[in-house]
């Protein structure tokens, strides 16, 4: 085994971040009365008419984001596995990243590292260890006064760090959407059925209130782009590494040095007495 120092060890990483608005829903206010009203019913007919409207969704939305199965999905609908678990380094002046030999075979494109097969290991990666690569260079956070929301991606490459940011927010809007559409669907589906089996016209009433809310819902997850989150302030291609931060490294160092050294002065005085 070779005793010199991992070259890439403090590697340059460059961080984007997108800053975001929650996006309101026109149909939230509505869904929070209807949720006074008809909460208890609705419940039972396994609607969620919430009551936070946009709040819940960002809450909803940043912990997705943050969640195995999402990341998976994510890395895997944009072809980044290689990206993600065997690239080592960035080329400034290529504009290229520097993948691993030993672990995929960027020529022929296959994995070629070794791996346990005792453990469950495979010579390709498995979604949970593409899942512990990606989780700590995405992080999202919110502003409890402004109740903005910052989403960021910290990666050797600045350029792919902003594409891989603009991604994850396309991505998670358009996760939110598909569920609330599904779930929409669903509710005006079995509410019409409701419909049919009552003939009290009170409860017609409220099943027709539900249904308009649900269609409103829908509506808005089948136009809107922007579902949960707004761009107020777009990502941008790093200039500076944001790690390592080799000064503060540097400092460390010195105090660490000077600590050790008067340790040792003080146990070689110790043994003299």
């Amino acid at each position: 085994m070779s005793n010199e120092p991992d070259p890439y060890l403090f590697t340059n990483e460059y961080k984007s971040t997108v800053l975001l608005a929650p996006a309101s829903s026109s149909s939230s206010s509505s869904l929070g009365k209807l949720a006074g009203q008809f909460g208890g019913l609705a419940s039972l007919a396994g609607i969620n008419l919430g009551g936070g409207g946009a709040e819940d969704k960002t809450v909803i939305a940043m912990e997705i984001v943050k969640t195995w199965g999402f990341l998976e999905t994510f890395i895997i609908d944009n072809n980044i596995e290689v990206e993600v678990f065997a690239a080592k380094d960035w080329n400034r002046s290529s504009n290229q990243l520097v993948i691993d030999p030993d672990l995929y075979d960027v020529e022929n494109k296959k994995w070629v590292r070794n791996f346990n097969p005792s453990r469950g290991q495979k010579v390709e990666p498995s979604s949970w260890e593409l899942f512990e690569e990606f989780k700590d260079r995405v992080s999202v956070s919110q502003d409890k006064t402004s109740g903005l929301v910052s989403l960021s991606v910290e990666y050797y490459s600045p350029e792919i760090a902003k594409q891989w940011t603009d991604k994850l927010v396309k991505a998670i809007n358009a996760h939110i959407q598909k569920q609330d559409r599904e779930e929409a669907t669903k509710s005006i589906a079995y509410l019409n059925e409701k419909i049919k089996e009552t003939n009290i016209a009170d409860m017609q009433s409220v099943f027709y209130q539900l249904i308009e809310e649900q269609t409103k819902t829908l509506m808005l997850a089948e136009v809107s782009n922007e579902y949960v989150f707004k761009t107020l302030s777009p990502a941008k291609v790093a200039e500076e590494k944001a790690k390592p931060k080799r000064a503060l490294m540097a400092i460390l160092g010195v105090i660490l040095g000077g600590i050790l050294s008067v340790v040792i002065v003080l146990i070689r005085n110790f043994k003299k007495k």
